[in-house]
């Protein structure tokens, strides 16, 4: 379980949001919402670790996350705005990469299953700058299917995807939460995994 408590956090000399409450339990989906600058990102990155908010506690199975450290970190997989993948290696070998760094042990079969899954046969083993945008987001987004970790946080996950990656990507994520996963996303796009049985978290009401 993920719980936040009186959560404060600036940027600069500005208070992105104060006092924030909220908590989160296996099998369940946040959407975040808010317009640009409300610290949506500067949220998601404050769950991950990646920023010191002003005040307030971030607890995961009711230990406090600084504490847990390396713990905490297998269990959670951040995916930002930038896909997190080298031009100059292949898909294949951008997955086995961050897979080794992940700590999981993942067969090259695996990995070509999961691009393929993704959508990406015949570009495995192209250098992935040469790949569209779509294409090299997806090559990230393969992550989703060869991690471990139960909470996947999720900023603006469909950019640079077409129709159909879009709802593909839905899937994967339903059945991650299906299984049992949880995850913390924010679009501006309009999905229908967020119009569902799904927690709204509004930041700039």
């Amino acid at each position: 379980m993920l719980e936040i408590t009186d959560l404060t956090c600036t940027r600069g000399d500005r208070q992105l949001f104060s006092g924030l409450n909220f908590s989160l339990d296996s099998g369940a989906l946040l959407y975040v919402k808010g317009q640009n600058g409300c610290g949506k990102t500067t949220l998601l990155r404050a769950i991950c670790g990646l920023f010191l908010p002003e005040s307030g506690e971030i607890y995961w199975n009711g230990e406090e996350i600084r504490r847990l450290s390396d713990d905490y970190r297998r269990e959670i997989l951040y995916f930002g705005h930038h896909n997190g993948i080298k031009g100059d290696l292949t898909s294949v070998e951008n997955l086995r990469i961050n897979s080794r760094l992940s700590g999981y042990d993942v067969s090259d079969k695996e990995i070509w299953a999961a691009l393929e899954h993704m959508g990406l046969y015949g570009f495995e083993d192209l250098p992935t700058r040469v790949l569209s945008q779509g294409q090299k987001r997806r090559a990230a987004l393969a992550r989703l299917l060869l991690t471990r970790s139960k909470l996947w946080i999720l900023d603006e996950p469909f950019s640079a995807l077409d129709m159909g990656a879009v709802e593909h990507l839905q899937e994967v994520i339903a059945n991650h939460i299906a299984l049992g996963g949880m995850a913390i996303l924010t679009t501006h796009q309009e999905v229908a995994l967020t119009t569902g049985q799904v927690e709204h978290l509004q930041l700039d009401a």
